[in-house]
């Protein structure tokens, strides 16, 4: 069966949607970034980012035509106040199109798994791998402005070990073991996507026009430095090295570089994309007290995304992804 004859699921549908929505967002912070960036090579990094999204963009704007569906709004230049003062340090922005880079090496793997049509699992496949390349030249050019935050350091045991008891798993009570290797991974990289969101909330913060917008982007900035100080101090309990914290890349510039929509969306997007972070580490745990701090801080992050969520409708900010049929009025209205 040819791709004419085979129609895009509704997963399909979505993914597209979403990766539609996101990547603007992103771009136009990436537009800014570009803007404000000296370090020659920070900025070709930026250049080629820009120029990967505008051919993938122009892609999936094709996949979303040819069903017949809405291409959504997205975001674009009216989301972006050019000329706009300095908000980040050339190294926060180099941080960002990192962490960013993640975040969609992960999208585009929730979309190929979810497609079945040939070429659209090709579209994936290339975005994929533009995502890989980027990971790798965001992260050699970290190494050597020596900003790469490397996870802790092991040393290797003499011989494979198996669990013997319940003292694996206690945490609350009696002498914790130390964290395992597997759970590390999840609270560096949940440290490092935290520490961007916090800064990310700082920044956009002291540029806002909307008091609510400030008031929700302060409320996160806290709820988010708790968060951050829970997960420092189970690594702290082992003698472990911390990520180091971005606040100091943030300028005390108060000219807006996007709109009030985008900064909020952004911010929710990042919210969003964490809890399948927090979930991965929550599913890694096997320490008590680990267990806890995931349930508590993904509880904590339902609740500031439902305010997120009551705060873009207040402003008619949200797109509404497509829906499937109402059958019942449908049938109501015959």
């Amino acid at each position: 069966m040819n791709k004419e004859e085979l129609k895009l699921t509704s997963a399909e549908i979505g993914t597209l949607w979403g990766e539609y929505v996101n990547g603007t967002a992103v771009d136009i912070v990436n537009k800014y970034m570009l803007s404000i960036i000296e370090d020659e090579k920070i900025k070709l990094l930026f250049e080629d980012a820009i120029k990967i999204f505008d051919k993938q963009k122009i892609q999936i704007r094709q996949f979303i035509e040819n069903e017949g569906f809405p291409v959504p709004i997205g975001f674009n230049e009216t989301d972006l106040n050019k000329g706009a003062k300095r908000l980040f340090s050339d190294i926060f922005c180099l941080h960002y199109l990192h962490i960013m880079t993640l975040h969609g090496l992960l999208g585009h793997s929730t979309s190929l798994s979810s497609s079945v049509r040939k070429d659209l699992r090709h579209f994936y496949e290339s975005c994929s791998n533009d995502g890989m390349s980027m990971y790798h030249r965001t992260t050699e050019l970290l190494l050597e402005k020596g900003h790469f935050q490397r996870d802790p350091y092991f040393y290797p045991e003499e011989n494979p070990e198996f669990v013997s008891g319940q003292k694996f798993i206690n945490g609350f009570f009696g002498d914790k073991r130390p964290l395992a290797s597997t759970e590390i991974i999840a609270l560096s990289l949940n440290l490092k996507k935290k520490i961007m969101e916090k800064s990310l909330s700082i920044g956009f913060g002291q540029v806002t026009k909307s008091k609510e917008v400030r008031q929700f982007l302060e409320s996160t900035q806290n709820a988010s430095n708790k968060q951050i100080q829970l997960l420092t101090n189970i690594l702290k309990g082992d003698n472990l090295p911390v990520p180091m914290s971005w606040e100091s890349e943030v300028t005390t510039s108060r000219d807006a570089p996007f709109s009030d929509k985008l900064m909020l969306y952004h911010i929710g997007f990042l919210l969003q994309s964490s809890q399948s972070y927090h979930g991965a580490g929550l599913a890694s745990a096997m320490r008590i007290d680990l267990v806890a701090t995931y349930e508590r801080i993904i509880l904590k992050n339902l609740t500031i995304t439902k305010e997120w969520f009551n705060l873009m409708a207040k402003n008619k900010w949200l797109e509404e992804p497509p829906l499937a049929p109402d059958r019942k009025e449908i049938a109501k209205n015959k």
